[in-house]
Parts: structure tokens; C-alpha cells; sequence
């Protein structure tokens, strides 16, 4: 039972510099430890939340003196619990996690427990940044349409979380129309430090999307867990975490003039994705930090899940109180923010000498060396320098077909297609951009890119350049203020007349919501096999994902954006060929409407002001006319309506007893589905548009919906039924039982029939058969995806056998009760001789006791195969999750036992 916190001497009381007190607080000085003066900053958020929790029950304090002992710990996985400030759920993932947690209290209900005690005992924020389909682009009159179009849309999803936001408590929901969750968590919802009944303390966060780690350029611990470890953590339950390693990266000089965020996000990129950082955390530090902006560090840290770290962490220092000030924190609240890092030794002073901090490992960039570049056309770490870009693409189109290959034929690759645009004759090509995207997340948070785009934009009007006609072009501000210091810097009608308009606050082209392109130029690329391009200023570029007929596509600062999309193609040297014809008949090339740095650095000064921010949020604490006229069922069990094709009660606590069902082995299971590396969960998850041949488009039209009116799977992700139908269905993913066709199929081994993944699950089920996934490296990277989890445990998926797991992903399958494991190092599929039509069973004790983290296991296959693989459960709580049959059902019991 928990106890009364043993560290409670140290609580001290911080002093206003004018009389009075900001409250109390747990003192690390207080502790006299000269080990504490190594630690890294992020490494003592983790232990100011060990001490203050402590209760020698959930955190005990020997978990205290791990991390206080971090140099020596951190090499040996040590695993400590970690209890996060406060939750962030994004609309995507927010829906079901409101699904689960109103199925939570009505599974509480049956078992006789107290259903209120389903309650967020920790503050959650929830933000409605619903996904936007760009429907209508090139139109000033775009956001309005395009929300009206939304609201019609998702009307009942809407009504839903707004039911949530009534039934539960501690929760506060971002009405839809505000902008993307990470810009407003940085603009708006960030405590930095909270004060809660006097007590103060650091701002941390986990959050239902890997691009939660944003909040670390502002000095916020934060991270994306999987939308099933968020609903326990906000039950109370402390995450359990390796005690990770910190990788310092030491910053030096400046950026020269021209070069962007996102030249020095991609940078970073590729320079710590082959150093190695997946599981750890990555601090920066440095003269080189005095001179990078806030928004500059917001754009590295949104990038973590790119370079593989669990954070990318800029301590505070003058920068981060800087910017509080200018997004409209009161000079009190910045002034308490301060004096308590100051006193915690948590805030960094460059007057004073560098601290002692000992880091796992270190790297180091001069800014001075950052260069312009995009990364692409597959990968966000694939960096491109713009100067070999030309060259990089005839590589491409040259090579194999891969992770930087199309395998077109030499004789093809000038090949020009003729087609008929709105009666006007027009011509595409391989490299031709059809897409170009100034997205929302990674670059709109930064004001010097933005307002450098619509720079770009000026100097291309002024001189005569157009976009052609048949680029579908938008702009998706991260939130409302983007809108606010365009408007004020009289460079939006730049924008607007290239076609870049704004289309809406939300998630657009980097979530697969590109809408359709136009009839023409889809037939062009269909009819004739064309590498057609998408140029975005997003962070994710995975085949499929940003439009279906994209097969390249580019990552780029927005001013790169509206570049590409005047020359209209890839397929050029930007230092020697002419971007296009100016009004005069002359060249214009791309030296002659870049901006320099004085140029966007003045502009910014002149246009990005505190009052922006304070009027952009007190609307949002009103909502909104079409928000406001939501009406909401009241009470606080969810009335389920069975014909919703929105919400749908999930069948994860069906049959659920107050005993746990214990460990499960797997016995002559078959294997759904075989890949090679590199799976990530845009090819699980269910995302993007639902398409017409689907068994989730057969699903809606049994229903009568009507093929407009199917939405996108991010809208439907509180309808259990279409997602599980909509998993594994990307129209790229290669499965290798396939033999090279690439697409959403599988084969049912016992009769050969060729069918959508789902079906052929549904076959195994019915069959009374388990099945597995067999796979390569990196298995499930990419977004933090619970649908990646949750629609492989509808479909049957009792293990998956991989060379390697992204490490949210690994931590949902347990969360479902999927039993991850790892061949042993130099082994995979291919080299033990295994074809996947096998059938597998993998043995496991009946008894949990018996189970260890880590410990090897035996799959034996029916043909005499036997090989060992690594049992990937890597903490003793996530056996008890599985002992209960995934972590949602531990939670309840537990709950009920209180």
C-alpha cells in the first residue's frame, strides 16, 4: 500500500523576488548530491517526478537512487517508472481513446465496480485538429468551405468528444478550427512549469502522437506513447520506461544566410539516425543554442520520431522565456517559470560557465555547415543536398526499385504525356509536381520559414511566375495565429495568388488528406506508369501516404515548397536552370527570388506580435458557432447507437472476468502476413482516404453510406469495424506472400485463394486458427499509431516475429496482448530457410511467474524447424499486462480492487 513520500524533508517553499511565495517544492540542491550537477536536464525532469511521487508503492526509492545513479544505471536497461504532468490527446487517436474509455466504464459496470472511478486523474488536454481534406484549394475562400465540408463530415464524431469533454473530468477539449495539437500545445496549452495547489513543479507530457516530442524545443518533457498506454497513464497508472540513455549534440556557430529550419532539421536527421538513437533521449546544448530561435528548435524536436529518439530536448534558457512572452504568458507565470528552474538547477544561463553534465555519447554540428536540402522521395532521412538534386533523381529513376529507386527504363525517362487540362493543352512528366504542400506540424510552428515562403511568393508574383494550374497547391497554417502575422505582413495575397490559400487549421497533405487531384492529370499518370511528385513541408513521406499517385515525394522547407511548385518539377538544377519565364521574357532563376535572412528576419520582427497569440486563444476558449451548437446526450455512460458508422462499441472487454486469463502461447498458428524491414505503421494502421474497392468501403455501402460521404479513416477511427477492416490495407505494402505484387492482399495458405488481408483473416477465425506476422528491421516505425496494435488483435494476430521493433509500437502489441519477439541477432526469415507457410507454434509456461523480460523462446515449425528468438516483453509490468490480457483490462481490475 502506498505510504507517505519519504522525500517530503526536501520540499521547500520558492520566495517571489517581491515578497510572497509562488508556492512549494521538491528541492533537488536540497538532496546534497554532487551527482545530481552530471545529470542531464531531461534526466532530472525524470527524477523531480520519481521524488514527488514517491510512495513506496507505484514509485519506490530505490527507483530514486536509479536515476539519481543515471551515469551508471543507464547502460544496464534499468526500468523505473515515470509519472508524466499531464496527457495530450490528438483527435485522431482522442476518439478512441474516448471510445475505450467509455467502454472501460461500462465494462466496470458489469463487474460491479464504481464506473466514476474511469476519470482522468491526470489533467488531459484534448485537441480536435481534425483532419482536413483538402476538398477546395485556390480559393480565398477556402477555410470556411473546407470547415463547413468537415463539420458535415464528422458532426457526430464532434458531438461524441464533446460528450467526453462533459463526462469526464480533468479533461479539456480544444474545439475543432484551432490548429494542429503540437503548435497549440507550444503556443498555448505548455505550463513549462505547473502550479498546482501551490505545488509547482515541471511541465511533462506524453501524447497520442509521436510528434508530441514538439514540446521539447520548448523545455517540456514529451513524447508519443500509443493511444493504450496514454488511457492508463491517465488513470493513474505510471508508465514504465527504460531509464534511457542521453545523447548529447553540441551545437555551434550560426546558419548562414539562407539556409532554413528545415535544412538544419534534415540535417540533424541524418546525422543521428546513423549515429543511432532509438530508445534514448537526445539533449542539445551549446554556444550555438544562443542563436537559435525557439521555432527553429520546436522544427528539430517535432523531427524525434524521424531520427528515431525518444525526445530531442532544448533545456530552458533566455530563448524559451522569450518566447513565452511573445505567445502571451503573463510576466508573472514567466517569472515563476524561472525562479523555479533556477532554483531546481533546471534552467541553463549562458553568462554562467557550461555545466558538468556527462553525456552516454556526443555529437557535434557547426551551423555554419547546414546546407540547403530536401529528403526524399521515400524517406524523411534520406537527405538530399539541393545542389545534387538533379543528379539524385536521375539516380532514382535509374535504380531498382527501393528506398531510393523506380526502375524506370532508360528509354521512358523523358517520355512527355500529352493530356487536355479545363481545354487547355498540357504535358506531364516523370518528376512533374502535382502536389506541393506548405503542411502543417513541422514548419508552420516557424514563423521565418512561413513568412520566408510568402517572401518567395512576393518575388515570384513581381516578376511574373506562375504555378501551373493543375498543381494542387494549399497552405495549412498550424494555427490561427500563422494566419494573423501573414495578414499583418501583407504577404498573404502572394501566397494566394501562386494558389497557396489557406485551406484550414488542421492535418492535410502529410496525413494522406490531400483530396483528389484533377481527373486529367490522374489518367496521365495512371495511363502512362508516371513518377509524378508531391513537394511538402511535412516530416512523413512514406510511399502511399501522401496521395496514392505520388510514388515521389519530397520533404522541403515551405519556401523550397512554393519553389518547386513554380518550377513544376524535380527534374532541375536549381543553381544552373532557369526556374521559368518572368513577364519581361526573361530567365528567372531561383538566386533571383530567394529571400535572405535580413529580408525574412525584418518581417518577422515587424509582423509576429504577443497580441496574436492572446486573441488566436481567447477564441478558442469560446469555440466556435458550429462547436457551440453541438448538442450532446448527457450523462455519463455512452449511449451506443448501433447503426453509427462513426462510433462503435469495441469488443475489447466482452467476456471480461475479475480473474485474469493468464500467459498464452501460440500452437499451429499460420502466418497472415510475411515482410521485410522497414514496415512501418502507415502501412499498418488504417489512415488516409477509404478506397472504393476496399472491405471497409464494402462495409459502409452495406450500410448505405454513399461513396462521397466514406471520409477518411483517421475520421472513422472510433468504429472498430472499419478499422480493423482498413489495417494492413496500404496500396504499397509489399508482403512477401505475394511473390512482387505489391498491395492489401494476402494468401490463405490451406487453399491458396488470393484475398484482402481482412478476409483472409476473417477465414483463419473462422477456421478456429491463430495467426502471426512474420517481419523484418524496424517493424512498426513511424506514427504512434494504436490502430497499428489494436486492428492486428481484431484480425487474429496472436505474435509478431521481427528483426526489430519501433519502440511505441512494440509497447502497444503488448498493450493488446500480442506477444512480440525478435529473431536472434544475424538471423531473420530469409536466413533460417522460413517461407511463412509453415505453420508456428511458439510455447510459453501457463504460469506468469515463470515468464522473464527478455528470456529466449523456442518456435518450432511444422516441417522439423526449430530456431530461438528473444521474448520482447521488456518490464515486469508490461508480464502483468499481458497475464491480464493487455493493459486496459489490468487497469479495471485494479481500479476495482481500490
Amino acid at each position: 500500500m502506498a505510504s507517505e513520500n519519504p522525500f517530503r524533508s526536501i520540499l521547500k517553499t520558492l520566495e517571489k523576488p517581491d515578497g510572497g511565495e509562488f508556492g512549494s517544492y521538491y528541492s533537488l540542491p536540497a538532496l546534497n548530491d554532487p551527482r545530481i550537477d552530471k545529470l542531464p536536464y531531461s534526466i532530472r525532469i525524470l527524477l523531480e517526478s520519481a521524488i514527488r511521487n514517491c510512495d513506496e508503492f507505484q514509485v519506490k526509492s530505490k527507483d530514486v537512487e536509479k536515476i539519481l545513479d543515471w551515469e551508471n544505471t543507464s547502460p544496464k536497461q534499468v526500468e523505473i517508472p515515470f509519472k508524466p504532468a499531464r496527457v495530450l490527446l490528438q483527435d485522431f487517436t482522442g476518439v478512441p481513446a474516448v471510445v475505450d474509455l467509455a467502454c472501460m466504464r461500462d465494462a466496470m459496470n458489469n463487474l460491479g465496480g464504481d464506473s466514476n472511478k474511469i476519470n482522468p486523474l491526470v489533467p488531459v488536454d484534448l485537441v480536435i485538429d481534425h483532419s482536413v481534406q483538402v476538398d477546395v484549394a485556390r480559393s480565398e475562400n477556402a477555410v470556411q468551405a473546407n470547415m463547413e465540408l468537415e463539420f458535415q463530415r464528422n458532426r457526430e464524431r464532434f458531438a461524441f468528444l464533446k460528450w467526453g469533454s462533459n463526462a469526464f473530468d480533468n479533461m479539456l477539449v480544444v474545439p475543432p478550427g484551432s490548429g494542429i495539437v503540437h503548435q497549440v500545445n507550444l503556443e498555448y496549452l505548455a505550463r513549462v512549469v505547473f502550479n498546482r495547489n501551490g505545488l509547482l513543479y515541471p511541465d511533462s507530457v506524453v501524447g497520442t502522437d509521436s510528434h508530441t516530442t514538439m514540446i521539447d524545443g520548448l523545455g517540456v518533457a514529451g513524447w508519443g506513447v500509443g493511444g493504450i498506454e496514454a488511457e492508463a497513464t491517465m488513470l493513474g497508472q505510471p508508465m514504465s520506461m527504460v531509464l534511457p540513455g542521453v545523447v548529447g549534440f553540441k551545437l555551434t556557430g550560426k546558419l548562414r544566410d539562407g539556409m532554413t529550419a528545415t535544412d538544419l532539421v534534415l540535417t540533424v536527421t541524418q546525422m543521428l539516425r546513423k549515429h543511432g538513437v532509438v530508445g534514448k533521449f537526445v539533449e542539445f546544448h551549446g554556444e550555438g543554442m544562443r542563436e537559435l530561435s525557439l521555432a527553429d528548435r520546436a522544427t528539430i524536436a517535432n523531427m524525434s520520431p524521424e531520427y528515431g529518439a525518444t525526445m530531442g530536448f532544448f533545456p530552458v534558457d533566455h530563448v524559451t522565456l522569450q518566447y513565452l512572452k511573445l505567445t502571451g504568458r503573463s510576466d508573472e507565470t514567466v517569472s515563476m517559470i524561472e525562479a523555479y528552474l533556477r532554483a531546481n538547477k533546471m534552467f541553463v544561463d549562458y553568462s554562467e560557465p557550461e555545466s558538468k553534465t556527462v553525456y552516454s555519447s556526443n555529437l557535434e554540428l557547426n551551423l555554419e555547415d547546414v546546407e540547403p536540402c530536401v529528403s526524399g522521395p521515400k524517406r524523411p532521412h534520406d537527405r538530399v543536398p539541393l545542389k545534387e538534386m538533379k543528379a539524385d533523381w536521375h539516380y532514382c529513376l535509374d535504380s531498382r526499385v527501393g528506398f531510393k529507386g523506380f526502375a524506370v527504363p532508360k528509354e521512358a525517362q523523358s517520355k512527355a504525356v500529352e493530356f487536355n487540362f479545363n481545354g487547355t493543352p498540357a504535358k506531364l512528366r516523370h518528376g512533374d509536381v502535382v502536389i506541393a504542400a506548405i503542411t502543417s506540424c513541422t514548419n508552420t510552428s516557424n514563423p521565418s520559414v512561413m513568412l520566408g515562403a510568402a517572401l518567395v511568393a512576393k518575388k515570384a508574383c513581381e516578376l511574373g511566375l506562375e504555378v501551373k494550374p493543375w498543381i494542387k497547391t494549399s497552405l495549412a497554417p498550424g494555427s490561427g495565429v500563422v494566419t494573423k502575422y501573414l495578414a499583418k505582413s501583407g504577404l498573404q495575397k502572394y501566397l494566394n495568388q501562386l494558389g497557396f490559400s489557406i485551406v484550414g487549421y488542421g492535418c492535410t497533405t502529410c496525413i494522406g488528406n490531400s483530396g483528389d487531384i484533377h481527373e486529367a492529370v490522374a489518367s496521365a499518370i495512371v495511363d502512362n506508369d508516371l513518377v509524378a511528385s508531391a513537394v511538402l513541408s511535412g516530416n512523413r513521406n512514406f510511399e502511399g501516404r501522401v496521395h496514392p499517385l505520388t510514388r515521389a515525394n519530397y520533404l522541403a522547407s515551405p519556401p523550397l515548397v512554393v519553389a518547386y511548385a513554380l518550377a513544376g518539377t524535380v527534374d532541375i538544377d536549381f543553381e544552373t536552370e532557369p526556374i521559368g519565364t518572368g513577364k519581361d521574357g526573361k530567365q528567372i532563376f531561383f538566386r533571383d527570388i530567394w529571400p535572405s535572412n535580413k529580408e525574412v528576419a525584418e518581417v518577422v520582427q515587424a509582423s509576429v506580435l504577443p497580441d496574436m497569440f492572446k486573441a488566436t486563444y481567447e477564441a478558442i476558449t469560446k469555440g466556435n458557432s458550429m462547436w457551440n451548437e453541438l448538442s450532446v446526450a448527457s450523462g455519463t455512460l455512452y449511449e451506443w447507437d448501433p447503426k453509427s458508422t462513426y462510433i462503435h462499441e469495441p469488443p475489447y472487454f466482452k467476456g471480461m472476468t475479475m480473474s485474469p486469463p493468464g500467459p498464452h502461447g501460440v500452437k499451429d498458428a499460420y502466418c497472415l502476413l510475411n515482410f521485410g524491414d522497414s514496415i512501418t505503421t502507415d502501412h499498418i494502421s488504417p489512415a488516409g482516404s477509404i478506397h472504393k474497392d476496399s472491405p471497409a468501403a464494402k462495409y459502409l455501402m452495406e450500410r448505405g453510406v454513399d461513396r462521397r460521404d466514406f471520409n477518411s479513416y483517421g475520421s472513422r477511427r472510433g468504429n472498430d469495424e472499419i478499422m480493423a477492416r482498413g489495417t494492413f490495407a496500404n496500396i504499397r505494402i509489399v508482403n512477401k506472400h505475394l511473390k512482387g505484387e505489391v498491395g492489401p492482399k494476402t494468401v490463405h495458405i490451406p487453399s491458396g485463394e488470393k484475398l484482402s488481408v481482412f478476409d483472409a483473416a476473417m477465414k483463419y477465425r473462422n477456421e478456429g486458427r491463430d495467426t502471426i506476422i512474420l517481419a523484418g528491421a524496424e517493424y512498426g516505425s513511424g506514427s504512434s499509431r494504436d490502430w497499428a496494435a489494436k486492428g492486428p488483435m481484431l484480425l487474429g494476430v496472436k505474435a509478431v516475429i521481427s528483426k526489430s521493433f519501433e519502440r511505441i509500437h512494440r509497447s502497444n502489441l503488448v498493450g493488446m496482448g500480442i506477444i512480440p519477439l525478435c529473431f536472434k541477432t544475424g538471423e531473420d526469415a530469409e536466413t533460417l530457410g522460413l517461407t511463412g507457410e509453415e505453420l508456428y507454434t511458439i510455447d510459453l509456461p501457463n504460469n506468469v511467474s515463470e515468464i522473464k523480460p527478455g528470456q529466449d523462446v523456442t518456435v518450432v515449425t511444422n516441417n522439423g524447424k526449430s530456431f530461438t528468438c528473444t521474448l520482447r516483453f521488456d518490464t515486469e509490468v508490461e508480464l502483468a499486462y499481458f497475464n491480464h490480457g493487455g493493459i486496459l483490462q489490468y487497469v479495471i481490475r485494479n481500479l476495482i480492487k481500490q
